[in-house]
């Protein structure tokens, strides 16, 4: 498989605005639940947990159906992409991804700290290598690579 293809190119970046679109539903998912359906204010660490992880699953499923319809439009792909086994495997490369995020990030503000223009890159950085790992492990495992 030659991800170096020009058609590769044009799918991961399709790949990369749905993902920013399924982001920018997790962040208001995420606002919505923490503070207006949960009201929480200051120090309200379970309802931040639970804020979290609403919008995690709602960006999540929406990246799935986006990037069935929009990204992986091969015939091949769409046969494979629209199963219940392909939607678990889809969660299981996401999960890794967020670790790898959570990961990567406590590792590196041990370098930049936890504030400042070195963190801002440190964040950058470390999304980018989550979205090729998302892209690469979802196209090899769920469309296997067509």
């Amino acid at each position: 498989m030659n991800f170096l293809k020009k058609e590769n190119f044009w799918e991961f970046l399709r790949y990369a605005v749905v993902g920013g679109i399924a982001a920018l539903i997790d962040m208001g998912v995420n606002y919505a639940m923490l503070y207006i359906i949960l009201g929480a204010t200051g120090e309200d660490s379970w309802q931040v947990a639970v804020s979290v992880t609403a919008g995690f699953i709602v960006g999540l499923t929406v990246n799935f159906i986006l990037s069935n319809i929009f990204v992986f439009r091969k015939s091949e792909q769409q046969k494979k992409g629209k199963t219940f086994k392909a939607f678990v495997i889809y969660v299981i490369v996401g999960v890794i991804g967020y670790g790898l995020t959570v990961g990567l990030t406590l590792l590196g503000t041990l370098v930049t700290g936890e504030s400042g223009f070195l963190y801002l890159v440190l964040t950058c950085f470390v999304k980018c290598v989550v979205l090729v790992w998302n892209y690469i492990g979802r196209k090899i495992l769920v469309y296997r690579g067509q």
